[in-house]
């Protein structure tokens, strides 16, 4: 039986425990605060995490989809990252974030963690054609022995690509999806699953449970969790993750 758990701590980041290694997505734990980098749309932080930083305890890998935007690594995620903890991210990550713990993929490349297979899948954070503004995106697929294979999706908001993905993982049981369709002056589009498209995605994949990310503590998702949950009314997959709970899968 599996025992694999999920702590939602806020926006798109949450501690998974999978085959005995314990991972975190996308990390964010500053207080609410605007951040305004010059030339970049200013993003609203409107709620802290559930838990601090400091009292999450061991967490032995980060899987950050991508590093250039605060609402998906902020100052605190930062120092996380800087205390050396293997991080699983873009070749862009690798290159600009410091020290040598952030190991960059490729889409289709894997990295071995003790029993766990992790393969950086592709992410499209917005409408074709908008790579040039946001940068570089990855998901991720997790695989081991007796365990659910794991797809968490990072920003992405292409149903094609959830497609290649499906394809090339045809068991995916738990999909961990960033929805909240943000959006940003500059790009007429969602740069995140709209909800209706997380249903869509969930059903492409065949996932038989499916956990909800990155709907809720930004002023820029137009989508709330109330959405999301609508969008999976009567389908049962939707797991519920209250703040600062761990919860099985």
């Amino acid at each position: 039986m599996s025992s694999t758990t999920l702590l939602y701590i806020g926006g798109p980041t949450a501690v998974l425990d999978y085959a005995g290694k314990r991972f975190i997505t996308d990390p964010t734990f500053d207080a609410p605060q605007s951040y305004e980098d010059p030339g970049e749309t200013m993003l609203v932080k409107t709620a802290g995490p559930a838990i601090q930083r400091h009292d999450i305890g061991r967490i032995d890998v980060v899987l950050l989809s991508h590093h250039a935007h605060k609402d998906n690594l902020d100052y605190e995620g930062l120092e996380l990252i800087a205390t050396g903890i293997p991080t699983l991210s873009t070749r862009e990550a690798a290159s600009e974030l410091f020290g040598g713990s952030v190991i960059g993929l490729d889409s289709w490349e894997t990295h071995e963690l003790g029993g766990i297979t992790v393969t950086a899948v592709p992410a499209l954070h917005g409408p074709p054609g908008s790579e040039r503004l946001v940068g570089e995106v990855t998901g991720f697929v997790l695989e081991a022995d007796g365990e659910p294979t794991v797809y968490v999706s990072g920003d992405n908001a292409s149903i094609p690509l959830v497609e290649q993905i499906a394809d090339r993982f045809p068991d995916v049981a738990i999909a961990i999806l960033f929805a909240g369709a943000a959006r940003v002056p500059g790009i007429d589009a969602a740069l995140t699953l709209t909800s209706r498209d997380a249903a869509r995605a969930a059903t492409i994949l065949t996932a038989t449970a499916v956990v909800g990310l990155h709907t809720e503590d930004w002023a820029h998702f137009s989508e709330s969790r109330a959405d999301l949950e609508a969008a999976f009314a009567d389908t049962g997959l939707l797991v519920a993750t209250p703040r600062g709970e761990t919860v099985a899968l």
